[in-house]
């Protein structure tokens, strides 16, 4: 079993806001399913986790759009939950360090992989509703949310809804995405993908995850066709 000592404890507080009364919720918060503790490890808290964040998402969603139909929320919701996003999160606070890991993993840098890091985030999160309940939870969440929630606000849909959408509103197939190669570093990868819709010259679009580099070359499509800049 990992124990933390007192000063990690109050080193991982400090960055999370939030000081964990149950240290061994916030192990297991910390604890990839890589070490010999696979019981205790992270997922069950992230599935916890991943529906507090949902909630809390939705209900500051409509809190702060009031005008606002069901379909623009979902899609500001969904942008906002996405693994992504709670990856950026956790590298921002710097949390990779503290993940746990087997030794060979750590050699390769999976606990600084972003869909690692944004698991853990949503296991902390869930970790801290257990802890403190939905009002630290929310707390948390909020505080590090504001400013991808200020960002999102303005957002109808993004670049590969809309050219689903404008796709098939012209009777035209789903557009096809291909990934063409993968580079970098495991845990800071570079995906290219090549996007093609019927009857239109291909586009490629790269970044961090398959998903970005898949909206990258839809957005290019987008600007290039003047479809929307």
């Amino acid at each position: 079993m990992v124990r933390f000592s007192q000063a990690l404890h109050d080193e991982i507080a400090q960055r999370l806001g939030y000081a964990f009364k149950d240290k061994v919720l916030l192990r297991h918060a910390l604890t990839h399913s890589s070490t010999n503790h696979k019981h205790d490890d992270y997922q069950r808290l992230e599935f916890l986790g991943d529906r507090v964040l949902a909630l809390v998402i939705a209900e500051e969603l409509f809190r702060l759009n009031p005008a606002h139909r069901e379909g623009h929320m979902a899609n500001l919701h969904s942008n906002l939950v996405r693994g992504e996003i709670c990856g950026e999160v956790g590298k921002e606070l710097g949390l990779g360090e503290f993940i746990i890991v087997g030794p060979s993993e750590r050699k390769k840098g999976v606990n600084l992989i972003t869909s690692v890091v944004g698991d853990v985030v949503e296991a902390l999160i869930g970790g801290i509703y257990l802890d403190g309940g939905l009002s630290d939870a929310k707390a948390f969440i909020l505080r590090n949310w504001s400013r991808h929630i200020a960002e999102n606000r303005s957002v109808s849909k993004d670049p590969k809804t809309y050219l689903q959408e404008w796709s098939l509103a012209r009777g035209l197939p789903i557009p096809d995405y291909k990934i063409l190669k993968r580079e970098g570093l495991e845990h800071s990868p570079l995906f290219t993908v090549e996007l093609n819709v019927k009857g239109w010259e291909a586009v490629q679009g790269s970044g961090p995850s398959k998903r970005l580099a898949e909206m990258a070359a839809a957005d290019s499509f987008l600007k290039r066709e003047e479809i929307r800049q």
